[in-house]
């Protein structure tokens, strides 16, 4: 079983890992080619490209002029501590033993536009750069164009391990466009968080994000390996509900956030 993340936009590359294990990238010559059109571009450029402030569009273009493709504990860091948003307040993955983000490895595929396809403990360099952004390459106008077939491929080749390959889906949906679905051969499960507000329930961004991280983290404490053992996810106050699931698409929901 696989689980897919989204990436965050924030970043943590002051907090010293709590893990010295660290793996390189699959995806570096990919990367590296994204990176040298991204250095084409002005701060304005990338201001624009991605709507970004001109403080943060400055930060970025640093950011690509200092990328290397030689990775190291120096100018890098473990892409599920160094992710810092919403999902990956609810992974908490500084607080997993090496053990846990040895399994994670195993089992948890981070998207990235600019690296593809990131494991927990990939080395990764700071960056923005997000799969919806019209980034145009050789490949065409835009980053889903870019990754093509590649991440679908790389999950084939994942899953190939298990008799009955599952991915379950916990990435947003501009992120999870990034697998081709018509090369993907595994049977795919989304995850879906409800909260209960004005008389009816409904998916609020916010805490979904951290919900998707939680089921990460309830998967890694309880080495989940099967879809029915999914449906045992109880944090903060979520519980499963079968009247609106099917098969292929488990709702979780809850009437007050804790």
């Amino acid at each position: 079983m696989l689980f897919l993340l989204s990436p965050a936009k924030s970043l943590d590359y002051v907090t010293p890992p709590q893990v010295a294990t660290h793996t390189q990238p699959l995806f570096i010559r990919q990367a590296s080619q994204l990176i040298k059109v991204l250095r084409e571009k002005s701060p304005q450029q990338v201001a624009e490209l991605m709507s970004l402030s001109d403080t943060l569009s400055g930060l970025n273009v640093a950011r690509y002029q200092a990328w290397s493709t030689k990775f190291t504990t120096k100018n890098a860091k473990q892409a599920a501590l160094a992710f810092d948003g919403d999902v990956y307040g609810g992974l908490d993955a500084k607080t997993l033993t090496p053990a846990q983000l040895d399994w994670a490895q195993a089992h948890v595929c981070i998207l990235s536009g600019l690296y593809g396809v990131l494991r927990p403990l990939d080395l990764m360099q700071p960056y923005r750069l997000e799969m919806g952004t019209r980034l145009a390459t050789a490949k065409g106008s835009n980053l889903y164009q870019f990754w093509g077939a590649q991440i679908a491929a790389y999950v084939n080749e994942r899953a190939a391990a298990d008799t009955s390959p599952v991915v379950v889906n916990l990435a947003s949906e501009e992120y999870f466009k990034a697998v081709d679905l018509r090369a993907l051969k595994p049977r795919v499960v989304n995850c879906v968080f409800e909260e209960y507000k004005g008389g009816k329930y409904k998916i609020i961004s916010f805490n979904a994000k951290r919900a998707r991280g939680l089921m990460v983290r309830y998967a890694v404490d309880r080495k989940i390996a099967t879809v029915k053992k999914l449906q045992g996810f109880d944090a903060e106050g979520y519980g499963f509900e079968p009247a609106v699931s099917a098969p292929d698409r488990l709702v979780f929901r809850r009437r007050q956030t804790p």
